[in-house]
């Protein structure tokens, strides 16, 4: 039993920010869209989230325009998520503090009276001051109108002092002792790191104290004003999950898996029961939670085709099949995404690449046209609007075409769940739609979700599907847009309808009408595969030991007592599967060197003043013979960072040698740079945070997380299921009858019933067992 605790966050867009620049910001806009959602899971200390914009400058360090905060309580007292415009605030130094001191505090019987002991030890993750990307950290404590200080630790985040201080305790004397750590400057002020009030009172009744304490910011001082710095619109929600034991899922389980094997067969159908309960506001996100259920029970194939044969029969006109967000397309959205994305990649990136690399403007829309000068040096002209569209119709032409090949070629590329997919809904729609005037109907069922809802979307949006790093710029997204209109049309089959929309995109109608028959027959390859011959197909994949992630990273091992510099770096590409993590010279060559996944003690961040970045990490595992190793990888961007050691985290969590602390610095000479430290073996001066991840499409299936997610979707519309209960049998008691399979609608409905009663139950006695130290946050982040 785990308390698991999510944010999810969607940034979407900003309005109105102050110009830091020439540009103002990296899309020249002080208006910008982002649009991008992330998922993160969290340890129980979360506290706060805060949403930084920043400026980005090429040859400086980026502007801070301002940020946004949000309080775990402030998340905690919206159920349904935090939504809307939020100013952003001045950036405040004295605001800006992070870590924990560690203090030891005592109240000491003397002869005329009590003494207050005060005893800091050290201090971890302080905020970096100073340009060397660390600190001069030392404590001030104040009581009684006394002031002492600790000694000063240069250059530390992670200081140790173990200095002791008193004070006396007289009657009257103030409820509170203040400490308060800073940052020694030999020539400006000192800088705020952050305080810590100790309650005086509460002390006494306790005589004595001792743990980490997280530093506070000062608040004293008025804030700032608001509203000049522009705003942020956000969704944020926090999800706490308390995931019971596999065996207190297993009756909803075994219930939600008897009716899709029994399919259309069985009267009691609870699957259209769940979907008629569930509001459109929640269905994409209830679709996904039943698919990679059924997912995780190899019963994905039989759930699509239950909601297929579900749509088909409630559908009368073949031009509205799938065109609705119903159960059936959310739910095949979410199959693709996880079963898909590899592929998509595959087939889509290196178009995209080409796309982005080029940066050539194009247009087909004569409105839009944007004529310009063209030439070289003294014999420039301007561009007529003719060459503008043949330009721009040509290379629209070579991109539809590079795409259309790749899709062509990838019938044994797509994964074998996704074509037995396919196949079963080709053959629904067909048996559906006979008649030769619906022949297209069955190839646009499959296109609709293959094309229209995957692969077109990728194309309008590659950052958000993994395909680049950053968002295009104007010029690159209105060519990917009109490549996914070409790609839409294809996929509708080229009907008068789709041409009669646009008729500016004309010059592409060729290769748009060779494109759909390619499709078509791309579509009868990918459907035509036979069974036994898609067995053997995946029998040999099940041989291969999946790939979770790979990509070129600088890496540096550390070797006697030489300097560790930037630039001793050597890029080589990595691979991360779920047995080891494995490096060679390029993609093609052979694997050089191993690190079994079962060897990993940690992945953590690296100081920033260890190699001058703020993008390498550190993999601490043992070796063959059980001697502790670390390797230090460099990462291009924080994206990449954290996406590496988000997978290197998820496939060792269960490792059972994983580190509680480490140190976020490097052995330099005879020291620890972050604590300094002499001994090599210490056991390290911050606590590990192999629990702090990303969501991604392809983490593992956790099944227990998923059946609690579908539970407490369920329990949130039981008076719906009730009510729907008492009009199918008339009772007036829901939840009293029992049935095998195969019964009437109401015996299942009554089955359901009973399960969320015990799940309840079972709920309501785990929170007098759980503790703070199980609770595992998950926050959702829609921005």
């Amino acid at each position: 039993m785990a308390k698991r605790s999510s944010l999810s966050i969607r940034i979407i867009e900003g309005k109105n920010l102050p110009a830091k620049d020439i540009t103002a910001t990296v899309w020249k806009t002080l208006c910008p869209f982002w649009g991008e959602e992330y998922q993160v899971h969290l340890p129980p200390t979360f506290h706060a989230v805060s949403f930084y914009v920043m400026d980005e400058d090429a040859l400086s360090r980026d502007d801070v325009i301002g940020k946004v905060c949000l309080t775990r309580d402030t998340l905690a007292s919206h159920p349904k998520g935090f939504s809307g415009w939020t100013h952003l605030t001045e950036v405040d130094p004295d605001e800006e503090v992070q870590g924990e001191i560690h203090l030891r505090l005592e109240v000491v019987p003397g002869i005329r009276a009590s003494r207050l002991r005060c005893s800091v030890l050290q201090a971890r993750d302080l905020a970096s001051k100073d340009r060397n990307g660390a600190s001069d950290p030392f404590v001030r404590v104040h009581y009684n109108g006394r002031t002492q200080e600790t000694s000063v630790v240069k250059k530390s985040c992670y200081p140790r002092w173990n200095e002791t201080f008193e004070f006396e305790l007289e009657e009257g004397s103030p409820k509170a002792l203040f400490v308060e750590a800073w940052d020694w400057d030999l020539v400006s002020k000192n800088d705020f790191l952050g305080k810590v009030v100790v309650n005086v009172q509460r002390l006494r009744a306790a005589q004595q104290e001792e743990g980490w304490f997280r530093l506070q910011p000062d608040q004293s001082k008025s804030r700032r004003g608001e509203g000049n710095l522009g705003s942020l619109q956000l969704e944020v929600r926090l999800r706490d999950e308390t995931v019971l034991p596999s065996s207190c899922y297993q009756p909803l389980v075994q219930l939600l898996c008897r009716e899709v094997k029994l399919g259309t067969q069985d009267p009691g159908q609870l699957i259209p029961i769940i979907e008629e309960t569930t509001s459109a506001e929640c269905r994409q996100e209830v679709a996904t939670n039943l698919l990679k259920l059924f997912l995780g029970q190899g019963l994905a194939k039989d759930f699509l085709d239950l909601l297929f044969q579900l749509e088909l029969g409630r559908t009368s006109e073949a031009n509205t099949l799938f065109r609705s967000n119903s159960l059936a397309s959310k739910s095949m959205e979410s199959f693709l995404k996880v079963a898909g994305m590899q592929y998509l990649h595959g087939v889509l990136g290196p178009i995209i690449d080409r796309v982005f690399e080029e940066k050539k403007y194009v247009e087909l829309d004569p409105s839009k046209v944007e004529v310009k000068d063209v030439g070289c040096s003294g014999l420039h002209r301007s561009q007529t609007e003719s060459e503008v569209l043949e330009q721009s119709a040509q290379t629209l032409r070579a991109h539809l075409r590079a795409l259309l090949n790749a899709i062509c070629r990838s019938v044994r590329a797509c994964p074998a769940v996704v074509r037995a997919t396919f196949r079963q809904l080709f053959r629904r729609v067909h048996e559906r739609f006979p008649n030769a005037q619906h022949e297209n109907v069955p190839f646009i069922a499959v296109t609709s979700f293959l094309c229209l809802r995957f692969i077109s979307p990728a194309i309008m949006s590659p950052r958000l599907f993994h395909l680049r790093e950053r968002h295009a710029d104007a010029r690159t997204s209105r060519t990917l847009l009109l490549l996914a209109k070409a790609v839409q049309n294809v996929a509708n089959m080229d009907t008068p309808v789709s041409r009669a929309k646009e008729a500016w995109m004309e010059p592409l109608q060729p290769t748009v009408r060779q494109g759909v028959t390619q499709l078509k027959d791309f579509i009868m390859k990918l459907v035509g595969i036979e069974e036994k011959e898609e067995l053997d197909l995946q029998q040999t994949l099940n041989l291969q030991v999946p790939l979770v992630k790979e990509g070129p990273l600088f890496i540096h091992r550390t070797k006697g007592k030489g300097p560790l510099t930037s630039s001793s770096f050597k890029k080589l590409h990595f691979s991360l599967t779920t047995e080891a993590l494995s490096f060679a010279k390029t993609s093609s060559s052979k694997k050089s060197a191993f690190i079994k996944l079962t060897s990993i003690q940690a992945a953590e961040k690296v100081e920033e003043k260890s190699f001058g970045s703020s993008h390498v990490m550190q993999v601490i595992y043992t070796d063959d013979v059980g001697q502790p190793q670390t390797i230090y990888l460099q990462c291009k961007c924080v994206n990449e960072l954290n996406q590496w050691l988000s997978a290197l985290r998820k496939v060792s969590i269960n490792n059972p040698g994983l580190l509680g602390s480490y140190h976020p610095g490097i052995f330099r000479g005879d020291k620890w740079s972050c604590c300094h430290q002499k001994d090599k073996t210490d056991r390290g001066c911050d606590k590990t945070r192999s629990r702090v991840t990303l969501q991604e499409w392809n983490d593992p299936l956790d099944h227990d997380l998923e059946a609690q997610l579908i539970y407490r979707h369920l329990l949130g519309v039981e008076a719906a299921l009730r009510e729907k209960f008492r009009l199918l049998s008339g009772d007036t008691e829901a939840g009293t009858s029992t049935t095998g399979p195969g019964g009437a609608p109401e015996d299942s409905l009554a089955q359901l019933l009973h399960v969320l009663q015990d799940l309840q139950e079972a709920h309501n006695s785990s929170l007098v067992n759980l503790t703070p130290t199980e609770r595992h946050h998950l926050l959702e982040l829609q921005t």
